[in-house]
This record gives structure tokens, C-alpha cells and sequence, in this order.
């Protein structure tokens, strides 16, 4: 037995971790052998699955924990026997020593082995969290897979979906049945899906791209999570200096090349995930429940840290809610049916968006060159959105609102889809503009729409990532 723990204790410093040393074997292997599961918040949070065999801990890393329904499988991987005292130990791993960080027992029990070869394990586990029949296979040197091969022990449990579909809203006004309705700030950033699983935090936006690697402050959230699983709807965020957001100041986080560049930004401009509703928990949908009863379990999560917050809404009352944005500067507020369930995909009257200022997403279709100070850059930008019939209509040119780094990033993008026909139909920009493919999509804050249907005193506020350009209509 002592050469079976010889890699073990070769990578570590007993003198410094509380660890075990594995003297021997003072409980030796009964008619029930037995298992332990820990929580190991490591340099990843991960789990750590030992079963009981022939004097020690056979052992495996899960990433992702264990799978609780068979249309999961999980990865594992292979590493050292551990000492049977191992069963028990939880303590704090000193850092700089291997495994730095804290192991606590997460559920343990008894099992039966069926199959306990090499490259393959199966096993029926008792635990108090845990019971089922599972195989663990490897798949290539220490990679192995863990999946259920039983029913979950809830029958009603359902696999975690990958791809859940924001809600939209409408633009309206103040609903006259006030009393029905529950009220949010709007928050000015970029649309996200939190994917909350087992310690990993996955973010998309609208049209399904990967947000994760831009905002890695958000992570954590999963990691504070620990083996819960959920989906969370809500924002990405950037406050400015008063604490409101500014979506210009996100524009800086929005189009970074590498990931050294977005640890730089992250000091300078960090982020906030602001959320809003909760659309999957622990093995179950949420989406069919009321808009109010969502609300609540959210809040029952108490979700709040250094980069994500959840704030209240009211019900009721919106009108007083309005004038407080409005007071504060924010965009402006929404309503929200106490009774409406979540729709993915959708945009329904169930959720209104009401603004203090009119924003608009458009499509850029083209740019004219900058004359005097701006004579190296672009002047200003030709935009559109779509008609019901699906074909691209020019709203007019917006020639304010840029800063150096969103005149770098626009010139940088629009150079890379010059194109020699317009995209618009109809009514055409002035002589003279450049047009490009139409695959940028900006937003916009004006006065008012004019009778030609096209935007007063447009300004920009920022490129939009990860919308359909196709999806840009007129919103009022």
C-alpha cells in the first residue's frame, strides 16, 4: 500500500499541508466500500471524486461535478490514489503548496462496483446528495468521461439547456393597469445569458456569441455559486464616475483583440452583470412561471458581489419609478406582467419599455469622410433600418457623438466592408458616401422622427455586438 501513495506524497509538502500522510489503512475495506465527494475551490473550483479500493482512494477530478441526468456527460480526469483518511479531511491547502485552496466534503456515502477496470468504472453510489448508477471511462490518458446511466433520482429533472433565447420588450408608455405590472430600471449596456454551472460561468448575447472571455470579472459569480446550477437573464454594464451606466464607456470593453488587452481595460473600465430574471434553477424551467414568482426565487438567490448585482423592481407605481430615472439620467424604465412568462425569442406586449430619451438600434450602410479636425477619419455615418418588407431604408447620417477610440474602432471596421453598391433601397444618402456591406449595427440617440421618416439630430452612442442586422426595425 505504501507505494501506491508514493506519487501522492511526492507532490506535496506534508510538513506544510494539513493533508493526511496515509500511515495506513486504520479502516479497511468493508462488504460496503465507501466514497467522498469534495469541494475543492482551487485555483478552479472543481469536485473531487474518491471511491474506496484496495486500501486507497481511487480518484478523480469532475470540472463540472456530478452529472444528475443521463443527457449529461461530464469530464473527469484521472489522478493520484489518495490515503483512505482522505474520506473525512476538509481544511485549508496552503498557498504556493499543490491543490492550494480550501477541500470540503460535499457528500459521501457507500457504493457497489459492478465493473472496476483500468479504463472503466462502474459504479451505484449512495450518498445523500448524490445516488445512482454511474460509469467513468477514459477516453485518453487521464481524460475520462462520468455519465448517469440511470433515470435522475427527480423525475422531473431536465438537462440544462445550451442556448436559451433573451425576452424582449416593446417600446410603449406607462400602462394604464399599473397596479398589474412590475417595474425595472432600464439599464444602458449589451444583453447577456448567464450560463451558472457547477462553477463555470458561460455569457452570450442576443444572437449567440461568446461575451465570456471579454468580461472575466463576472466569473466569479459561478465560482461563489459553488455546485448550483442555474440561467440568469440581465446586462453587462459599465458605470460611469456618478454611478450611472454609460454605454459609451462600455464601448471600450466591447472590442478589445486579446486577452491581455482585456485584463488591462478591466482596472480601468470594470463591468457590473446586472440581473434581472431567472430563467432555469437546478435541474428545472423556470420560463413558465410569472414574471413575480421568478422575481422572487431570484431574489431568494441573494445574488451580489464585486461584479454582479440584482436589483429590485416594484410593482406598482411606475410613474414614480420614471421620474426617478429620469431625474437621475437614466434611459428610462420597464414594465414588466406580473402574471407574463418568460418567452425566449420573443418581443410581446408582456414587457414594455418606456424612455426618457428615444434611442434607436440602425444598421450602418455606408460613411462620409471628416472634414477639418476629422479630415484623416470619417465625418459621419449613413444609416438604416428595416421596413416591413425586409429591405434596408436610409434614416439619415450621424455625424456626432464619436470619441477617439470609437472613431479608431468604426474607421478600423468599415474599411474591412467597403462595398461598391448601397445597401439601401429607395431613397438613397448624399453624393459622395462610401458604402459598406451592412453588418454593423449602432445605436443612437435622437430628438425625434421626422416625416421622411428619417432621425433629427441623431448621435452615436456605440456599435451594438452580436445583434442580426436583419432583426433592426423601427422601435417607435
Amino acid at each position: 500500500m505504501a507505494g501506491k501513495l508514493d506519487r501522492y506524497r511526492s507532490m506535496r509538502d506534508l510538513d506544510a499541508s494539513p493533508e493526511p500522510e496515509g500511515v495506513g489503512d486504520p479502516t479497511p475495506d468493508t462488504e460496503a466500500p465507501r466514497f467522498v465527494v469534495q469541494e475543492h475551490h482551487a485555483r478552479r473550483l472543481h469536485w473531487d471524486l474518491r471511491l474506496e479500493r484496495d486500501g486507497v482512494l481511487a480518484s478523480w477530478a469532475l470540472p463540472r461535478g456530478i452529472p444528475g441526468h443521463p443527457e449529461e456527460n461530464r469530464l473527469a480526469v484521472r489522478t493520484e490514489d489518495h490515503p483512505i483518511e482522505y474520506l473525512t479531511f476538509e481544511g485549508e491547502i496552503p498557498a504556493g503548496t499543490y491543490g492550494a485552496g480550501t477541500m470540503k466534503v460535499w457528500d459521501s456515502g457507500s457504493y457497489s462496483a459492478e465493473k472496476f477496470r483500468e479504463d472503466e468504472v462502474i459504479v451505484t453510489l449512495r450518498g445523500g446528495r448524490v445516488s445512482g448508477k454511474y460509469v467513468l471511462f477514459r477516453t485518453r490518458g487521464k481524460d475520462w468521461m462520468i455519465h448517469r446511466m440511470d433515470p435522475p433520482a427527480d423525475p422531473s429533472l431536465e438537462p440544462m439547456p445550451d442556448v436559451v433565447e433573451p425576452m424582449m420588450a416593446r417600446l410603449g408608455k406607462l400602462p394604464r393597469e399599473d397596479g398589474a405590472y412590475g417595474f425595472e430600471v432600464k439599464w444602458d449596456g449589451v444583453r447577456a445569458i448567464a450560463h451558472a454551472d457547477a462553477g463555470h460561468l458561460g455569457l452570450t448575447g442576443r444572437n449567440g456569441t461568446d461575451f465570456t472571455p471579454r468580461y472575466p470579472e463576472v466569473r466569479e459569480l459561478a465560482g461563489n455559486l459553488g455546485s448550483r446550477r442555474l440561467i440568469l437573464d440581465g446586462e453587462v454594464v459599465a458605470f460611469d464616475s456618478d454611478g450611472r451606466p454609460s454605454f459609451e464607456r462600455l464601448q471600450s470593453r466591447m472590442h478589445l483583440g486579446s486577452d491581455a488587452a482585456v485584463r488591462r481595460r478591466m482596472g480601468e473600465i470594470p463591468v457590473t452583470y446586472v440581473i434581472f430574471d431567472l430563467l432555469w434553477l437546478d435541474g428545472h424551467s423556470t420560463l413558465a412561471l410569472p414574471y413575480q414568482d421568478r422575481r422572487k426565487l431570484l431574489a431568494e438567490l441573494s445574488l451580489a458581489g464585486p461584479s454582479w448585482r440584482t436589483p429590485g423592481h416594484r410593482e406598482g407605481d411606475g410613474a414614480a419609478l420614471l421620474a426617478a430615472s429620469e431625474e437621475q439620467g437614466l434611459e428610462g424604465i420597464v414594465a414588466k406582467r406580473l402574471d407574463s412568462a418568460y418567452e425566449p425569442g420573443c418581443r410581446t406586449g408582456a414587457w414594455l419599455k418606456i424612455k426618457n430619451h428615444l434611442t434607436q438600434e440602425v444598421v450602418v450602410g455606408g460613411f462620409t469622410a471628416g472634414t477639418g479636425g476629422r479630415a484623416a477619419n470619417l465625418g459621419a455615418l449613413a444609416v438604416g433600418i428595416h421596413d416591413q418588407e425586409g429591405r434596408l431604408r436610409y434614416a439619415g447620417k450621424v455625424g456626432t457623438g464619436f470619441t477617439e477610440a470609437t472613431l479608431g474602432v468604426l474607421h478600423r471596421e468599415l474599411e474591412a466592408l467597403r462595398s461598391p453598391q448601397s445597401p439601401f433601397e429607395g431613397r438613397q444618402p448624399p453624393k459622395g458616401t462610401v458604402f459598406v456591406a451592412p453588418r454593423l449595427v449602432a445605436r443612437v440617440e435622437f430628438r425625434e422622427w421626422t416625416r421622411t421618416a428619417t432621425l433629427r439630430a441623431p448621435a452615436f452612442k456605440g456599435l451594438v455586438p452580436d445583434v442580426d442586422p436583419a432583426s433592426v426595425v423601427r422601435e417607435s
